[in-house]
């Protein structure tokens, strides 16, 4: 493409970014966060912790709107993990995070309003409850930082391909932890994990990204790629990637006693 052309498509390409998902990621604004946006997310996560209080489970799936995603059926962008050590102790979040736009992530264990510090678009949240012998493997997983980063990938694209082992996005690493709770057994590789995710009928989320936002994704978003999503749908615009709601489809699926409760977001 020559300069001259491309120079007349970045304001095209621009729009488009925009409309594309946004990354599960560390806030990366230099200035300091507004007074605001803090007490937001503190009453957000106060909200959580009385639902978790409440509901009282070893583990819980929670799950967060960073961003507007009506446009492709979605209403939830970013999920996570949440346990305490013991009754009365604090409720911690473990998640995978994107480094504020790289190309890779990061493993975080961090507080409820934490999860909430970001530039959200709502800050409601969904707590998933699965039944209670998934929920004993998922606590001794979050017990064990090896098993953990077993299943993580430091290589982040924010539209990773459920079967493909070269990139990993937050929902994957999720996803991925869940199908060894659910498969009742460790697996030695992430290959292992899709495979077993397949067999179970796990179902992606399919995202309708037309070629020009895909160009404009690859060009300037480290942490966006394509390349490991098959030829013949990323040309028709069909792009298969793990969604909050394709986790939580999952999950009910193999664990049918899973409950799901929203937390709405807190009065101003």
């Amino acid at each position: 493409m020559s300069a001259r052309r491309l120079a007349c498509l970045l304001p095209l390409l621009t729009a488009m970014l925009a409309a594309l998902p946004a990354h599960a990621g560390q806030t990366c604004h230099e200035t300091p966060l507004e007074p605001a946006t803090v007490r937001s997310a503190f009453r957000s996560g106060l909200a959580l912790q009385q639902q978790l209080d409440q509901l009282s489970p070893d583990v819980a799936v929670i799950a967060r709107v960073g961003q507007d995603l009506s446009e492709y059926g979605l209403h939830y962008s970013h999920a996570a993990f949440v346990t305490r050590d013991a009754p009365g102790q604090p409720w911690r979040v473990s998640h995978l995070l994107n480094d504020c736009g790289q190309a890779t992530s990061v493993l975080w264990r961090e507080g409820l309003a934490n999860f909430f510090l970001d530039d959200m678009f709502s800050y409601e949240s969904l707590v998933v409850i699965p039944d209670a012998q998934t929920q004993a493997r998922l606590r001794l997983l979050l017990r064990n930082p090896a098993s953990l980063e077993q299943m993580h990938a430091s290589r982040y694209n924010m539209l990773a391909y459920p079967y493909s082992t070269q990139y990993q996005n937050s929902n994957q690493w999720v996803l991925e932890v869940l199908s060894e709770a659910l498969a009742g057994r460790q697996f030695a590789r992430r290959a292992d994990a899709q495979a077993w995710l397949q067999s179970a009928g796990y179902q992606p989320g399919t995202l309708q990204i037309g070629a020009m936002k895909r160009l404009g994704g690859r060009m300037f978003r480290a942490n966006v790629a394509f390349d490991d999503h098959p030829t013949q749908r990323r040309m028709a615009g069909q792009i298969d990637t793990i969604t909050v709601e394709s986790v939580i489809e999952m999950l009910k699926r193999n664990s049918p006693e899973t409950q799901l409760r929203p937390v709405p977001a807190p009065a101003a």
